[in-house]
């Protein structure tokens, strides 16, 4: 791996550790506030909401100034954002510190643009493996931490993940540099296209439709774009209905509804089992069986994951299906982004890592919310089968990929 990669993931690192900090803790600190099941589904849709607006705005930006001052922009509001979560006091203020976090969120995006700058296509599955890697680590970290503090005050894992956001923001400051024009030259060397030496030479913004519509229409991209909004549209109904879910579902030795402490242990669980499969193992089948095969493996054990979690009543078949999910989530992230980067020219590569941030951000809105609306109804084992479908439904959609899809760019 790169030493120019080293800076982006400690980066990247700090901010998903801070990520995860709250991700168990949310659900319950809005019902804390009185929230219902619906309003704490709102909550998640808002943040995706005002990312998925202000993601491409970003991600043009550092086309235009630079990764590095930009992903120091994202990281500012981030911090901003947690610290008005830390000291709410009314449910309206939870909503508006969510706000502020997602008009600045666009680090993984410009994380992204950043290891296309200076990777080379055969590459780029191992270097996308860095953020995969991360997660692992940030699951496995950040919630179990989050269930500990709660434990003493709820707001204590907000303070430690606004500490973190600080870190990334010296991180970024003080080790990353800037890509340099020789960088991105020998990231596209192989390329004998004209045009300037940026993964990007455009963004798109979220009302651009025209320019989406544009690469939906091409076969395999567009193909590989669906895929890649299933795989984001059942993780964030799992995601984000997880917490509400085991509070209604599963009951603890001393006969309570779980809580921030259970829920952040079991995804301290998949961080786990995360960091061994990106550590080397999934590199490992990527190279012998190559991205295609893997995606469909890793989509087939998603659907079984979630589906398994509406027949879950005890600790046991939980942990099943969260080795499944861990599996399934270790497997798509990086070779469905790498496949996505290989079918686009060298220009384009930015836009279209715009769009698959944009296409998170929109499962992130419809996620949360379906999410609520099930499971505010008492529809527990509808809401695993809802996550399971996007799953299901990608297979057949994955058939259709042909065998050279990560071979080479598909023309325009």
């Amino acid at each position: 791996m790169s030493s120019a990669l080293i800076p982006i993931f400690l980066v990247i690192l700090v901010d998903v550790l801070g990520l995860t900090l709250i991700l168990p803790l949310l659900p319950f600190y809005a019902e804390h506030f009185g929230a219902s099941p619906m309003m704490v589904g709102l909550l998640g849709a808002t943040f995706a909401a005002c990312q998925l607006i202000s993601g491409p705005v970003l991600g043009q930006l550092s086309d235009r100034y630079g990764r590095r001052p930009l992903l120091l922009v994202s990281q500012v509001g981030t911090f901003f954002g947690f610290l008005m979560l830390a000291r709410a006091e009314v449910l309206w203020v939870v909503f508006l510190s969510r706000v502020i976090d997602g008009a600045t969120a666009g680090n993984l995006t410009i994380a992204q643009a950043y290891i296309t700058d200076v990777t080379p296509p055969a590459h780029r599955a191992r270097a996308f493996a860095v953020i995969g890697i991360s997660f692992g680590v940030g699951f496995l970290l950040g919630p179990a931490v989050s269930g500990w503090l709660a434990q003493h005050d709820p707001r204590w894992p907000v303070y430690a993940a606004a500490g973190l956001s600080a870190t990334s923001i010296a991180a970024t400051a003080f080790l990353l540099r800037e890509p340099t024009a020789a960088q991105k030259d020998a990231a596209h060397a192989p390329s004998a296209e004209p045009g300037p030496a940026l993964p990007a030479g455009r963004r798109l913004n979220v009302f651009s439709w025209a320019g989406y519509t544009s690469y939906f229409r091409r076969r395999t991209l567009g193909t590989l774009l669906g895929l890649f909004f299933c795989f984001a549209f059942s993780f964030s109904l799992f995601s984000s209905g997880f917490a509400l879910f085991s509070e209604r579902r599963l009951l603890t030795a001393a006969g309570t509804p779980w809580g921030v402490r259970e829920v952040g242990y079991v995804f301290a669980y998949s961080g786990l089992l995360g960091i061994f499969l990106q550590g080397g193992l999934v590199g490992r089948l990527v190279r012998r069986f190559g991205e295609r095969p893997m995606v469909g493996v890793g989509f087939l054990c998603a659907a079984v994951a979630y589906a398994l979690l509406g027949v879950t009543y005890a600790l046991p078949i939980l942990l099943v299906s969260a080795s499944i999910s861990a599996v399934s989530q270790s497997i798509l992230r990086a070779p469905l982004t790498a496949m996505i980067t290989q079918q686009c020219q060298r220009d384009e590569q930015g836009v279209v890592l715009g769009l698959t941030q944009s296409i998170t951000s929109v499962a992130q809105i419809m996620g949360p919310l379906l999410s609520g609306a099930l499971i505010g109804r008492g529809w527990l084992h509808g809401w695993s089968i809802a996550a399971a479908l996007p799953a299901l439904v990608a297979l057949p959609l994955w058939a259709t990929v042909p065998r050279s899809a990560s071979g080479g760019v598909e023309a325009r």
